[in-house]
Parts: C-alpha cells; structure tokens; sequence
C-alpha cells in the first residue's frame, strides 16, 4: 500500500519578500517564515503517525522541515532525507541548490541524510533543467522513490511550483491524507483536491 503523505510548501524565504531578491542564491526563512514553521509544528495534526521526513535539499525546505518538525526529531528520533528530484524547478539563484560540501557542513549537526545529494544536483542542466520534461522525468522519479519507502506515513516538504504534486497521477496514487501548506496550494492542486 502507497504510503500517506503529508505535502508542506516551505515557508517564508527571503526570495519572497520581493523580486529583487531572487538573485540571492539559495535563501533562508525570513523571521516570519521561522514563525509559520512554528505555527505549523502546533497546529499540523497528525505528528504521532509520521514515520519518515522527506525534503527538497534546497535550504529553505531544510528549514521548514527541522523547525516545523524540530519535537517529532528531537523526540522520537525522526531524520529528514534530501531528495534533489523535489528541487525547485526554474533556474534562478533563489531556486538552486548549494553544493553537497556546503549543505552538509551548514547542517552537520542536524539529522539530515544528504546521501542521495550528489555532486551535480544544483548546475540547472541535463536532469536538473529547469524543462518541462526533466521536470516531468524528477517528477516521476521522486514519485517512485516515496510509494517504494516503507513508511506508512511522510511527510514531504518541497516548492508551490514544483510541478509534479501539481499532478493527477500522484494525488490518486499516494496523497491519501490532508495536505498541509504554508502558503495557498495552486488553483489546479486546489481543484483536484476537492475531487478526492
């Protein structure tokens, strides 16, 4: 059975305070995005079943899942596992990664399991183009890679546009729970939601 899955758009980062500033690379929460994860860690409802965090490696998705899940880690001993495939999908600074070296040394004494980041998963090309196919193509790799887990209950925290959870396919086969987003989910994710 496909595990149950918890989707979370990151909160706040600085790149969302204006335009200008998605030309800074790989930005962190603002101060109001560090009080949504709060806000989130008291209100999301279902902590106790949660087996397994999953989150794009991108710093601002890092985030938001160690402060929106900081009790459920520090309690029982949860980890986050980085998955490039739930990277942003454009190719502005504000949406790429940084290197796996600088990743695990920012975050060397959190419990995140940088294993499947490898050199390469932040140069925008190839795999990682922010195109519609290679898109399609992490899409549905991230897809598989979360129905084989064994988990039976993850949480995901990834982009607003990051296309794949805009997708038919992957709400039949493993959204089976609520979804939990900082921000509004998109009108087609919305709509497809109500038909569940």
């Amino acid at each position: 059975m496909a595990p149950r899955i918890h989707l979370v758009r990151h909160a706040q980062g600085l790149h969302n305070v204006s335009t200008e500033n998605t030309t800074i690379h790989d930005p962190i929460l603002t101060t109001l995005g560090q009080q949504q994860c709060g806000e989130l860690q008291r209100k999301f409802p279902h902590h106790q079943g949660i087996e397994l965090i999953v989150s794009s490696p991108i710093k601002r998705t890092l985030y938001t899942a160690l402060f929106s899940f900081q009790d459920d880690i520090k309690n029982r001993g949860l980890k986050i596992i980085a998955l490039p495939e739930l990277q942003e999908t454009s190719g502005l600074p504000c949406d790429t990664g940084s290197e796996p070296r600088e990743l695990a040394n920012m975050f060397r004494s959190d419990p995140i399991d940088f294993t499947l980041v490898l050199p390469g998963w932040n140069v925008k090309e190839g795999k990682w183009a922010p195109e519609k196919q290679a898109i399609a193509q992490r899409a549905q790799e991230a897809r598989e890679w979360l129905i084989q887990r064994p988990e039976k209950e993850i949480v995901v925290v990834t982009h607003g546009s990051y296309r794949s959870f805009d997708d038919t396919a992957l709400i039949a086969a493993i959204v089976v729970s609520c979804v939990m987003l900082l921000l509004p989910l998109p009108m087609s994710l919305r709509s497809l939601l109500r038909q569940l």
